[in-house]
């Protein structure tokens, strides 16, 4: 449900945007309290204590403690339920993304690279469908960026070395800026982009109206022989490996008695860091493919190892 908490205020587009609004205000007015409050005080006792002004200046030793557990404890609470608002709204924005609908996303100097499952790609721009939740997959190959979309409240680091996965959803057909919010480089000002927003037979519309494109997952499947990755996680490979079918989403029992669960992050670091969690009965002997291959040649493996999923080992 969209609330329109504040009418001088021109609405976010998310399910969350008045909610952001709402609590921006409180912060503003709670702000503005505190320092009307003290710019009033030192007002008042320029004033009164001014020289010339005949007041007693006698220096009384009185104890005042009542007042300052008072205004201190006041304090406290007023900035803690503030908090605790804020968290509040954080947790549900950024909760565990569940749409089904994922796009990759790569930041690079200076500019952000957009992947669809189709094969479809573009550059500083994403389509997305109305009223629909779209899961983002992002990284950098660079630097640290910030994913910032103002007119849906959002923004969100891109940390070189991890994924992030965040869901985003808009209620109002249009184009709407997209921002790099961390200073990335010299032309970090230009990193800009947009996000434009369809209605669905629109967006199916556009989607097949793109260049024709092999689909991520069978583009991931030719880079999975090209590696040599079917060699040692084939069926028949004299290699003792994990084989992947089935694997996506599942929980991997690892060598140090922990679970983990098989989703983006972990095939990505069992790529680049396969010692770092070793799958237990298996002995660390994959090599680090770390610098041997780009970011776009890894979300086309993880999009293939997802599209196995449903496979039987």
């Amino acid at each position: 449900m969209r609330h329109e908490w504040i009418p001088f205020w021109k609405a976010g587009l998310s399910p969350y945007g008045g909610d952001v609004d709402l609590l921006f205000m409180g912060l503003l007015l709670t702000s503005s309290l505190v320092l009307g409050l003290l710019f009033f005080l030192l007002t008042l006792f320029c004033i009164r204590y001014r020289a010339g002004n005949q007041v007693d200046r006698a220096n009384h030793e009185a104890k005042s403690w009542h007042w300052e557990v008072g205004w201190t404890t006041a304090s406290l609470v007023c900035f803690l339920l503030l908090f605790l608002w804020g968290a509040s709204v954080f947790f549900e924005i950024y909760k565990t993304p569940q749409g089904e609908l994922s796009v990759f996303v790569v930041a690079k100097q200076w500019m952000w690279k957009v992947q669809h499952g189709g094969g479809q790609s573009e550059i500083n721009s994403l389509h997305i469908p109305v009223n629909r939740p779209v899961r983002l997959v992002m990284a950098s190959q660079d630097v640290i960026h910030s994913f910032f979309i103002p007119a849906l409240r959002l923004k969100h680091d891109v940390v070189p070395g991890r994924y992030q996965d965040i869901e985003i959803e808009a209620n109002r057909p249009g184009r709407y800026h997209l921002f790099c919010a961390e200073y990335c480089g010299t032309d970090h000002s230009g990193m800009t982009g947009e996000i434009v927003v369809m209605e669905a037979p629109d967006y199916a519309a556009w989607l097949t109206q793109q260049q024709p494109r092999t689909p991520l997952a069978q583009e991931g499947g030719a880079l999975f022989r090209e590696l040599g990755c079917s060699g040692c996680h084939g069926i028949g490979s004299k290699i003792r490996a994990p084989l992947l079918e089935g694997l996506f989403g599942k929980p991997v029992p690892l060598a140090d008695g922990s679970t983990v669960s098989a989703d983006e992050k972990y095939i990505r670091d069992s790529i680049l860091l396969p010692r770092s969690q070793i799958a237990a009965g298996y002995d660390p002997v994959m090599p680090s493919f770390e610098g041997k291959i780009s970011e776009d040649q890894l979300l086309r493996l993880v999009a293939y190892i997802k599209s196995i999923a449903g496979r039987q080992p």
